[in-house]
């Protein structure tokens, strides 16, 4: 699907100035190399207060910038979803696997947002998002009163928030927490991702055992997240040893898989693992009664019919 192309806007802050055009967007968008966004700025693709300016201009606090992206064509995604519940409010829809919440990356369009905007033409907002390769449950609230108090509570952790994943290892205790603590890595092309880090964020999530698979070396768990960081239930999982079976970007220790060199390092967007959003429970935003909503699980997070 081609797109119409996108505008990106920044407005310079003290922390970025007096640097120069060219630097600044060197460091703010690493997906691209020095010399990719130096022609740009000559050719007038990315403005200063509107106007084209020279890539080694010095920034001052207040400046608009904006780099107007040409339309391209997008990955294919499974663009359809289904409504769990819906009310004046609020509406949950049941996300596929492979489809992006927000845009980003190479996606602009084929979001869920897209998609769930265009049945809804109130424009609703994600409560929460979920990872690319993540199925199940995402929240939008309909009004703006709705967006508050669903956003505090969720900050509050009065939104109870379960996850059916597939990991790697059987050998795993009955009920466990983990408390690995998150935060900004180094990463190459991309400058950063989240990853397990001494000197991250706090972090817990809480696991039960549903079903070990001795035979095929892995195991069913459901997951518990009391706080809401990036990649969080993949990072944790790999960081006790139990990456995830498919992760194409966390191994054990919940850190970045090794690639040899010259391979294309996986990024936080690609697919293949495991995981999906199971169940959340809230009060209705304006009523306060109690929600608990079900999201039936694809087949091999389910759990076996003898349990």
């Amino acid at each position: 699907m081609r797109n119409n192309g996108y505008t990106y806007g920044d407005r310079i802050n003290p922390n970025a100035e007096g640097l120069s055009l060219l630097t600044y967007y060197v460091e703010r968008y690493p997906h691209s190399t020095r010399e990719e966004w130096e022609i740009r700025i000559r050719e007038g693709i990315v403005l200063r207060n509107g106007v084209p300016s020279s890539p080694q201009a010095a920034l001052v606090v207040g400046d608009q910038l904006t780099y107007r992206r040409p339309p391209w064509d997008e990955p294919a995604a499974p663009v359809s979803f289904a409504v769990l519940y819906e009310d004046d409010d609020v509406v949950a829809v049941a996300k596929p696997s492979g489809l992006p919440v927000l845009p980003g990356g190479e996606h602009l369009v084929n979001t869920l947002l897209s998609s769930v905007r265009r049945r809804y033409p109130d424009s609703p907002d994600p409560v929460h998002r979920l990872g690319r390769g993540t199925s199940g449950i995402v929240l939008f609230a309909r009004t703006s009163r709705a967006r508050r108090s669903l956003s505090e509570d969720l900050y509050q952790r009065r939104i109870t928030k379960i996850y059916r994943a597939l990991v790697t290892g059987v050998d795993l205790p009955a009920t466990f927490s983990i408390t690995t603590p998150i935060g900004r890595v180094a990463y190459p092309d991309i400058g950063y991702l989240y990853a397990a880090s001494d000197t991250g964020k706090a972090s817990r999530s809480d696991v039960r055992v549903l079903h070990p698979d001795t035979d095929a070396g892995r195991t069913l768990v459901e997951v518990n997240i009391l706080t809401g960081r990036p990649h969080q239930i993949r990072i944790h999982l790999a960081s006790t040893g139990h990456p995830l079976v498919g992760d194409p970007l966390y191994s054990s220790g919940g850190v970045p898989v090794a690639t040899p060199e010259g391979s294309r390092l996986p990024l936080p967007g690609d697919t293949g693992y495991h995981l999906h959003a199971h169940i959340i429970e809230f009060r209705h935003p304006l009523s306060g009664r109690p929600i608990r909503i079900e999201c039936h699980p694809p087949p091999l997070l389910r759990r076996p019919a003898k349990d």
